[in-house]
């Protein structure tokens, strides 16, 4: 088999950018404004190019805190919610006067994550992201924080975008996200040891859950809310739906052009076989409304066999949910085997696995069919 090279980022036609609050924003919280118009000039190259460019931008929340004179970002919901209202139009002024003096069209496009729960909402989107690419408009993407109650209170959702960007990028079926941020890219060691700060990062990564829970990127500053870790799980979703993803920094000058050149910045999570559209949505972006317990019998029969989940093989309904809702499916020790749809309600699931299946449905009928039913890699 011929090995794998950089050389095919190349050939990438359809790309998602991401830069993080960090890259924006200056540690001491000055506006980075050549690295933010560096960014647009970038990706106007790229649409000359004939390539499709979408732009995931943080950064409304650190500006509506700064035009209200605030010293720290605030932690109280309204609060920030009040920030990102004042920075979300500054942060979009800003791409607009960026594209329109190089003669291009931007869009403001804001989700949440229910507009990824919701099959028709999530195809509704796809649809109008297909149709600005067609006109060869760029899409400013971000996350809703002025109405995103759960995403700010959270404060961990779409990780300062970070899965939010490898949502879009799976949806859009792209060749490549490239996630920017304050780092080289990926250390195999945590960045505050030693060995890492004297090291390279790593060139290239297979498999990113392979690395210790600790390499979770430097502390950053407060204007931020990702971290590598987010960066790895964002660039895991979008390897294994087909798409090249790079960490890299976006403090380097020229950084977008040098990565599509095949120079060797940051660190490559090279692209796998990719999900059907449905299974991406399974996997990755509806998020679980319960959780199903599994038997050790059941897990093997779902890995070893390709079986689908029947009652029987089920110790523990837990959560509510609808039919048709994706569940999470756990092992006996509480590992992530998979996620899926499932067949009926909660409180139906419950009297199922008692023994009691619902009116029409036999013991051996499935509780979530193989055909919706997406294993996490074993």
């Amino acid at each position: 088999m011929q090995e794998r090279s950089r050389a095919e980022l190349a050939g990438a036609r359809r790309i998602v950018l991401k830069a993080g609050t960090r890259v924006l924003v200056h540690p001491e919280g000055r506006l980075a404004l050549v690295r933010l118009f560096g960014l647009v000039e970038a990706a106007a190259a790229l649409v000359r190019q004939g390539r499709e460019v979408l732009l995931v931008s943080s950064g409304a929340v650190e500006l509506g805190r700064q035009a209200l004179g605030l010293a720290s970002t605030p932690l109280e919901l309204e609060e920030r919610q009040a920030c990102a209202a004042v920075g979300q139009g500054r942060l979009m002024a800003l791409y607009e006067h960026g594209f329109s003096r190089l003669g291009l069209l931007c869009a403001q496009v804001l989700l949440t994550q229910a507009d990824f729960d919701d099959r028709v909402r999530y195809l509704n989107l796809r649809s109008t992201l297909l149709a600005l690419l067609r006109r060869g408009v760029v899409p400013v993407i971000n996350e809703n924080d002025a109405v995103a109650t759960e995403e700010l209170r959270a404060l961990e959702v779409f990780a300062d975008n970070d899965r939010l960007a490898a949502l879009v990028a799976t949806k859009l079926g792209a060749d490549l996200l490239l996630l920017l941020t304050d780092v080289e890219g990926v250390y195999a060691a945590a960045p505050s040891e030693p060995a890492a700060a004297a090291g390279a990062p790593l060139p290239r990564l297979d498999d990113p859950a392979a690395l210790p829970l600790e390499v979770s990127g430097a502390p950053g500053a407060a204007a931020g809310r990702g971290g590598m870790r987010s960066k790895l799980r964002a660039a895991a979703i979008a390897a294994r739906s087909g798409c090249h993803a790079v960490i890299a920094s976006g403090i380097q000058p020229d950084v977008v052009r040098r990565v599509l050149a095949g120079e060797p910045l940051g660190t490559w999570v090279p692209a796998r076989p990719g999900l059907p559209a449905r299974h991406r949505w399974i996997a990755f972006a509806a998020a679980p409304r319960g959780v199903l317990h599994l038997d050790a019998g059941a897990v093997a029969a779902l890995r070893e066999r390709g079986a689908s989940l029947l009652a029987a093989g089920v110790r523990r309904v837990e959560g509510s949910f609808a039919r048709g809702d994706v569940v999470e499916l756990r092992g006996p020790a509480g590992e992530l085997v998979g996620r899926g749809i499932a067949h009926c309600d909660a409180e139906a699931a419950r009297r199922w696995c008692a023994g009691e299946p619902p009116a029409g449905a036999r013991r051996r009928h499935a509780l979530v069919h193989r055909d919706h039913l997406v294993l996490e890699p074993a």
